[in-house]
């Protein structure tokens, strides 16, 4: 069992023999493959022998799949495959993602979260500060329904929310002000008053307030935010869409999301992250605890990205910003240890998740903080994506391949 809680498969890695069958060519194609970044191998306990990430060969093998017929294109989308829909929102290249032709790690130096969304929402890049509506949040009780974990708290306060929306006069909630509900709800969640945090001048100062955090954390959190603002259609946004789709509510598409977002292998890795940094205690033993992670075959949480064979620029650059910060944590340089020895060891580079993980180390604040962010940030995307669905007017339907096995009748 994996100290996060959470077993990993089994069968995470493959040696070269069952690499070479999964991708239908010959292990030394594999192995040239595997020279050019296509798929990544890792040391095993055998003598030069390597190993294959299983869902790296599903990758690459649902690309290929792509290019034989309609049909196996449908499957392999699904799978980091190919697109399935057109959007003006993000587009990700090796190098990055950019949000409607502006580079994320550019936006991320020089623009405001707030500015940033509407950008997202609306396609243009405010020059001015932007205010949004605050909400009034009746109830004491809202989103402190659920303790120990701050996501699922955000999601019993908004579904209570929305219910009470319901039976009053007001109508559904404008996209700047669903974002300050969220932080209202992150700070009832903490044990913060909400009005405090609801009172400060832009959302990362109310996610600073939300957290308990030192004022100067502000300048740590503006660029997480936006960092982690949209993603293209990773599982959350699509799941934001499927319900747009259908022509639910805005508030039932951020639900469906935070749902899709509470997950372990999404909104929660930086919390499988923490489990390895437990593991390693210290920054000493950083690489005896990834060589143990191997030798267990089991996948190393945060590290390598499919999406960017060079790395995950978001990931380098908030592990960047957080080892700036004076005196940090054990936690924090056991953090930077294991990115390190993971270089060296050539397994992967930090992707978001790590990144997320060291500003809440810098911060310290507890580890659950990033994963805050993370959906704090994400919440301008999942607003986007569900009104950019919306638009299209087109019901999200996707076909099933029936597998099954025959009936008794057809024996």
């Amino acid at each position: 069992m994996d100290p996060s809680g959470f077993d990993d498969p089994p069968d995470a890695f493959v040696d070269a023999g069952v690499a070479a069958r999964m991708l239908g060519v010959k292990v030394a194609t594999l192995y040239s493959y595997a020279s050019r970044g296509r798929v990544r191998a890792f040391p095993s306990e055998r003598h030069r022998e390597k190993r294959y990430l299983r869902t790296d060969l599903e990758r690459l093998r649902s690309r290929a799949d792509a290019r034989l017929g309609h049909e196996a294109a449908a499957a392999g989308a699904l799978r980091w495959g190919e697109p399935v829909l057109s959007s003006a929102l993000t587009e990700i290249r090796p190098d990055g993602p950019s949000y409607r032709g502006h580079r994320v790690v550019d936006l991320a130096r020089t623009a405001r979260f707030e500015a940033v969304a509407e950008l997202l929402w609306t396609g243009t890049l405010p020059p001015h500060r932007t205010a949004w509506p605050r909400p009034r949040l009746s109830s004491p009780r809202l989103g402190r329904e659920v303790e120990g974990n701050p996501i699922d708290a955000l999601l019993a306060g908004l579904a209570s929310l929305r219910l009470a929306r319901h039976h009053g006069p007001k109508g559904e909630p404008r996209a700047g002000e669903l974002v300050w509900t969220l932080v209202g709800l992150v700070a009832r969640a903490s044990g913060t008053r909400a009005a405090h945090a609801l009172a400060a001048p832009d959302v990362a100062s109310g996610l600073q307030r939300a957290l308990g955090a030192s004022p100067r954390s502000v300048g740590l959190i503006g660029p997480t935010l936006v960092l982690c603002a949209d993603h293209e259609l990773n599982a959350s946004s699509f799941a934001a869409r499927v319900a747009a789709s259908t022509g639910a509510d805005l508030e039932a598409c951020i639900l469906a999301a935070l749902a899709t977002f509470s997950g372990p292998r999404h909104g929660a890795e930086s919390i499988r992250v923490q489990a390895l940094v437990a593991e390693a205690v210290r920054p000493q033993r950083a690489r005896s605890a990834l060589l143990a992670r191997l030798r267990r075959g089991e996948a190393l949480p945060g590290f390598g990205h499919p999406l960017y064979p060079a790395g995950d620029p978001r990931g380098a650059v908030l592990v960047s910003l957080a080892s700036r910060q004076c005196r940090p944590s054990r936690s924090l340089s056991t953090l930077r240890a294991l990115v390190s020895e993971a270089a060296r060891l050539k397994l992967g580079r930090p992707t978001l998740d790590v990144g997320l993980l060291a500003v809440a180390h810098a911060l310290r604040l507890p580890p659950w903080a990033g994963q805050v962010l993370f959906c704090i940030g994400r919440s301008a995307g999942w607003i986007a994506h569900a009104a950019e669905q919306r638009t299209s007017g087109e019901l999200l339907r996707p076909r099933a391949r029936y597998v099954g096995a025959p009936g008794p009748e057809a024996r």
